[in-house]
């Protein structure tokens, strides 16, 4: 079963299929939980977001337990089958939630939180270990590798948009009247755990024939450690001493309560005032115990430094690109004609718009690096990460000039799907690039946890983009509203607030376009 060198191999289609399914269950629910949260458990719209962020935040957070599980214990199978397990079970309190909420909205208010946390901790087995495993399909080094991440990221694309297209469909209801039919919000929760079992069975199925690496040899199977060199100078199992943990836990506690004395309002709360710093807390400290890593060469080091670099700036694609579920999920509700062709959409499926330009623009991005590489003029990942960047903001720039002047008019949902264009564009750019990335900069025995790593950049970006959800002004204001502020400015009104992501991603791109051209392409020792 030796792979050749101008197709991909089968196992890809299997872990597209399993990643499709699982993707579908997750957006899907996530189309409709703001909505959820503010029409059936009575949730301010500014609360909606900072829970959106911090459920959003604390999904990639926990892969970095998952990965860390896997990579030392279970292996990558056996992680995936219980994420997805876990991931249907938390699909059902959400549908008891939305079952119940009529009846007795404390007890749908707790099944709702029961539901997030079995969603939240199978997202952390399931999503760094299937990801990995796509590269471990390939030799070290093979060319095709950003192409066979971008063809896996149509996967999830492809479960998004299938979920973002069926659950609004079921869930998102609104009467002749325009009224909302509440009640409607569980058939969409009850469609997302039925695509997150099929997704499972099929793996459970399907992983023992095809889920091999180039010699035919399984792949994601419980690791069996030996004292021997695997691949070149690289050992099977990192050394992490004691003395590195309890520092690491230190600097920790230290950074968390540094983000909870800077974040503090007067308002408590507990998603914004502890679990925000401990998502952002959590990626510094998991750096500094890699690195602290006896085994670790020079080569090695640089590297994981070019890693975490471009987790940085992943934050604030993130932060910016997450308002789909949030603040622009409430302005397709209240503040734009969603009729196009004669058609009214649910408000909760315009953000899928994303998904659909993904599908077809997937693999024309995955033959441009390819074409462009074969000319030797294909830009390095971090390069490619700073046009996404910079593709968002121009998104969010068009967006931000035309509600302008809009005045009491509700704008017209074609701005909203041309702005998706433009963040779709800038996606593809950065995060299957980003997934590539780990796999060609990772040494092999923190495949997974680095994988966690990356994953936990997206986390702090999410928790980030409730934040800024959070500062969506309100649709109907009055003499005594109190705008929302940002960085010590008033945020009076829609281009206001639009203008906030035009900057941050504008001057992040920027700053990293600069940064790929210089020191990072040196620490990268030859791989782009």
């Amino acid at each position: 079963m030796t792979q050749t060198n101008t197709s991909h191999p089968k196992g890809l289609y299997v872990l597209f299929s399993a990643e499709m399914w699982e993707r579908f269950n997750f957006y899907g629910m996530r189309a409709l939980l703001t909505l959820f949260l503010v029409n059936a458990l009575a949730f301010r719209q500014d609360e909606s977001s900072i829970l959106y962020g911090g459920f959003l935040g604390l999904s990639y957070i926990t892969p970095m337990l998952g990965g860390f599980i896997s990579d030392r214990y279970l292996g990558n199978r056996i992680c995936i089958i219980i994420g997805g397990l876990v991931m249907a079970t938390g699909q059902l309190f959400l549908f008891s939630s939305a079952s119940t909420f009529a009846i007795d909205l404390s007890l749908a208010t707790n099944l709702m939180w029961t539901g997030l946390a079995f969603l939240i901790f199978g997202n952390g087995f399931f999503k760094p270990n299937i990801s990995s495993m796509v590269g471990h399909l390939y030799e070290k080094g093979d060319s095709k590798l950003d192409a066979a991440f971008t063809i896996f990221y149509m996967g999830i694309n492809s479960g998004a948009f299938l979920g973002m297209l069926i659950c609004p469909i079921l869930g998102d209801v609104k009467n002749a009247d325009g009224t909302r039919v509440v009640e409607a919000f569980k058939w969409g929760f009850l469609a997302a755990g039925m695509a997150m079992l099929i997704g499972t069975i099929s793996f459970y199925f399907l992983k023992n024939k095809f889920i091999v690496n180039p010699k035919g040899e399984a792949i994601g199977t419980r690791p069996q450690f030996s004292e021997t060199e695997i691949e070149k100078s690289e050992t099977e199992k990192a050394d992490f001493g004691t003395k590195s943990i309890i520092i690491t836990l230190l600097v920790f506690s230290g950074f968390v309560t540094f983000f909870h004395l800077m974040f503090q309002t007067a308002e408590p709360n507990v998603i914004k005032d502890w679990i925000y710093p401990v998502i952002y807390s959590a990626g510094i400290s998991l750096a500094f115990l890699i690195m602290t890593d006896k085994t670790i060469t020079k080569v090695e080091r640089d590297r994981m430094f070019v890693l975490y670099i471009i987790c940085f700036f992943v934050i604030f694609f993130w932060a910016a690109f997450e308002q789909a579920g949030s603040s622009l999920t409430f302005i397709a509700d209240q503040q734009t004609d969603l009729h196009i062709f004669g058609i009214e959409l649910p408000p909760s499926s315009i953000q899928n718009a994303n998904s659909f330009f993904i599908i077809f623009l997937a693999f024309p991005f995955s033959w441009l690096w390819m074409k462009l590489q074969k000319r030797n003029l294909e830009p390095n990942s971090p390069t490619k990460q700073s046009i996404g960047l910079l593709l968002l903001s121009i998104g969010y720039l068009i967006i931000a000039f035309r509600v302008k002047d809009l005045g009491t008019e509700k704008m017209n949902v074609i701005w909203l799907i041309l702005m998706y264009l433009f963040h779709t564009m800038g996606e593809l750019c950065l995060s299957p690039i980003g997934l590539s990335l780990v796999s060609k900069l990772a040494p092999k025995r923190f495949s997974s946890l680095l994988m966690g790593v990356w994953f936990l950049a997206n986390a702090a970006g999410y928790a980030l983009s409730g934040t800024l959800g959070a500062l969506l002004p309100p649709q109907k204001i009055n003499s005594s509203t109190i705008f929302p502020s940002f960085a010590g400015f008033q945020i009076h009104n829609l281009y206001e607030f639009f203008m906030v992501f035009v900057i941050l991603s504008g001057v992040a791109a920027i700053a990293l376009y600069l940064l790929s051209i210089g020191p990072l392409k040196r620490m990268m020792h030859g791989i782009r």
